[in-house]
């Protein structure tokens, strides 16, 4: 059996006895055991707009870089520029393939001065820590699979911070968007990130497995005034589709580019030393230029008939395109796509953009992503 197969029986979070109690809908995400939903989803959506979210995130995967050269390993394994990252800071990157394919986009935090933790997607942890552990031949640094070391909880939208400020110490105000500090919550110690993948400000509070309870008992009783409820990862995906957020899997794929993706900006051609993937992506990045690749864009439906992944965009007849991710908005009431379309069709407003949706092509509005953007 090979280190990237599933395994036959689902892991279980440390939350897991805990959302059987709140009576949660389980679902196999990944090998693992989570939570979909625990009432309504449209509810739970709505819940982190207008109030607060609590979610149970101990799927993804961390990966500790330690060493002397554990900036230059990033460097070299990764499209960014890691090593520029100040401490206390963090960075949304992607690790490529020589052919410059995306196997997986991460967030970096850089812990100290040689330290850095490398969050990836649940579905790709063990394939991003094999291709690190590769790629760190020849470096004066180490990668350690971390993925048992910690539970990962998310309190997300407009009420967390006053609902995190109540059992912490730690400044909150001066923590910005993309910053992790090391602090205690509850009298846990935690990793205190104001990061999240649902368009609303909001931590993501990286603990011990052992304090994870604890610490998602007391969120959720100093939030019980604030309207936090629990939330599980079917309102945490149509959050960060109204938000235009990728999704590995949908809207990134090993048969795309960075460039492809829309995404070019974070490769970073100017830092020192050679990088996987560079030849490729600079390759990749001169056709964009050149002949622009197909463009990822935002759909709303006219009518109430829902796209779903793999639905061809269609225009005068012919295929322009194909859905990544669709649902129903909740905040816009209306059905919602993102959607990679050719771009002489990928400008806002173009139109005869539909969606065939099961032979009956269904209108639909080309907009500029985010469907959604919270006000400051």
């Amino acid at each position: 059996m090979s280190s990237n197969a599933a395994p036959l029986t689902p892991r279980r979070t440390a939350l897991d006895a805990l959302h059987r109690v709140l009576g949660a809908t389980m679902t196999d995400f990944a090998g693992w055991d989570m939570p979909l939903r625990y009432g309504s989803e449209r509810d739970e959506h709505i819940a982190v707009r207008t109030k607060a979210g609590l979610f149970d995130l101990s799927h993804m995967g961390e990966i500790t870089v330690t060493g002397p050269q554990a900036g230059r390993l990033l460097d070299h394994a990764l499209v960014g520029n890691l090593s520029s990252v100040g401490v206390g800071r963090a960075r949304y990157t992607m690790i490529c393939r020589a052919d410059g394919g995306i196997l997986d986009d991460l967030i970096v935090y850089r812990l100290g001065e040689s330290e850095y933790m490398v969050v990836a997607n649940a579905s790709n942890a063990q394939v991003v820590l094999d291709a690190l552990t590769e790629r760190a031949a020849g470096f004066d640094a180490a990668v350690r699979d971390d993925r048992d070391a910690y539970a990962l909880l998310a309190i997300q939208g407009p009420e967390s911070p006053g609902i995190l400020k109540s059992l912490t110490d730690a400044g909150l105000e001066g923590l910005k968007y993309y910053a992790g500090l090391p602090g205690t919550v509850a009298g846990v110690p935690a990793l205190i990130a104001r990061t999240g993948y649902t368009g609303e400000d909001g931590f993501e509070l990286f603990v011990s497995p052992a304090d994870a309870e604890k610490l998602w008992q007391a969120l959720t009783e100093a939030g019980s005034s604030a309207g936090l409820v629990p939330c599980g990862l079917s309102c945490r995906d149509t959050l960060r589709l109204e938000a235009g957020m990728p999704l590995y899997g949908h809207e990134l794929s090993t048969s795309l580019t960075p460039f492809d993706a829309g995404l070019g900006r974070v490769v970073k051609f100017e830092k020192e030393g050679d990088f996987v993937g560079r030849e490729a992506l600079a390759e990749a990045a001169s056709r964009a230029q050149e002949n622009p690749p197909r463009v990822l864009v935002g759909l709303i439906a006219e009518g109430r008939r829902v796209p779903r992944a793999g639905y061809p965009v269609v225009a005068g007849g012919e295929v322009v395109g194909e859905v990544t991710s669709g649902a129903p908005s909740p905040t816009l009431g209306k059905p919602i796509a993102m959607a990679y379309v050719d771009a002489e069709h990928a400008a806002p407003g173009t139109p005869g953009v539909g969606v065939d949706i099961r032979g009956s092509h269904e209108p639909y509005e080309v907009v500029a992503l985010p469907f959604y953007k919270r006000r400051k």
